[in-house]
């Protein structure tokens, strides 16, 4: 018996702090830390229903759903001394941590900027985004890091910034994110503590579904403009199935196929979710080239990294983990 529930709860016994989880991504990540066990303390600021769906209470229900256990903490993270009690809370109450994910950002005040080139911005765009965004995943695992446990995990939610992205000040949070991770790792190297980037792509969330339109098969259908390069994540980034590169790939509408696991609620990358049109890059970075092996089924990490992830080291591959690190 007691095989069978560490098999279905893995992460039983471990804590999670998980910032931004109304909704979008950092929901859809709550809800599985959740379901695999975890106690998951979540942020957010949404307390009642309002323009956009999802709400601190409605994250917990669905967890007490799950079977898990959740904490909701009401937390605006432009306030440092917010954050700090926060994980004075979780010392208290848990006497350590096991795994941080800084997710929390500032989507629905960028969305009417996206796609607009930098001199058509507002200047304050750029603190919002940065601010709530860079600033605060810095903040949180300042506080996060003396509760961590030996083989603990820093998870950073980012996004490919190798092309233009959607508009400037997102870019540059993401990329300054992704050098964050690398330092990080760097700086808890001795502390046994992995820290990496997750690229998530374009995931089916409450936001992304306000800007789609309906086809006429009654699905959600979200046309994205030219500028917006996104690539498909049902694909790994290093390549497709078949080992042929972005640059071989037909422009396409995609969605993420039916072999895809049913969706836990929008915040997951659903098997219905909306269709656009993946542009082909023109060439693809080195660290991002797929492996010149073919055949088919899906597209797998060939070598292991030159640097292989483990405690204090980044990987910032989909396909993989950070191997010092187990639930």
């Amino acid at each position: 018996m007691g095989s069978v529930v560490a098999m279905s709860k893995p992460l039983a016994g471990k804590v999670a702090v998980v910032t931004g989880a109304s909704r979008g991504i950092g929901k859809g990540i709550a809800l599985e830390l959740a379901a695999a066990g975890a106690t998951v303390y979540f942020t957010g600021r949404t307390l009642a229903p309002g323009p956009l769906p999802g709400t601190l209470g409605e994250t917990e229900a669905e967890i007490e759903r799950l079977g898990g256990e959740g904490v909701a903490v009401a937390c605006d993270h432009h306030d440092d001394t917010q954050v700090e009690a926060l994980f004075t809370r979780v010392r208290a109450e848990r006497g350590g941590l096991d795994v941080l994910v800084n997710n929390v950002f500032s989507a629905p005040d960028l969305a009417p900027w996206l796609n607009k080139p930098f001199w058509e911005l507002p200047t304050g765009v750029w603190d919002e985004v940065i601010d709530v965004g860079l600033r605060s995943h810095f903040v949180a695992s300042v506080h996060a890091v003396p509760l961590l446990a030996d083989g603990g995990l820093i998870v950073n939610v980012s996004n490919n910034t190798a092309g233009h992205s959607y508009n400037l000040p997102y870019d540059v949070g993401k990329a300054g994110l992704d050098k964050m991770t690398t330092t990080m790792a760097a700086d808890l190297r001795g502390r046994r503590v992995a820290v990496l980037s997750l690229w998530p792509g374009l995931v089916r969330t409450e936001l992304l579904l306000l800007g789609a339109r309906t086809a006429a098969d009654g699905g959600p259908v979200l046309d994205i403009p030219a500028r917006a390069r996104s690539t498909c994540p049902a694909r790994s980034r290093r390549g497709s199935p078949g080992g042929r590169s972005r640059a071989s790939r037909p422009t396409r509408p995609c969605s993420t196929g039916p072999d895809r696991p049913p969706p836990r609620g929008t915040s997951r990358t659903a098997t219905a979710s909306p269709t656009w049109t993946a542009r082909p890059r023109r060439s693809a970075p080195r660290s991002s080239r797929p492996s010149s092996s073919s055949g088919s089924g899906p597209a797998r990490c060939r070598r292991p990294p030159a640097a292989p992830a483990g405690p204090g080291r980044a990987c910032r591959r989909p396909t993989c983990g950070p191997r010092g690190w187990r639930g």
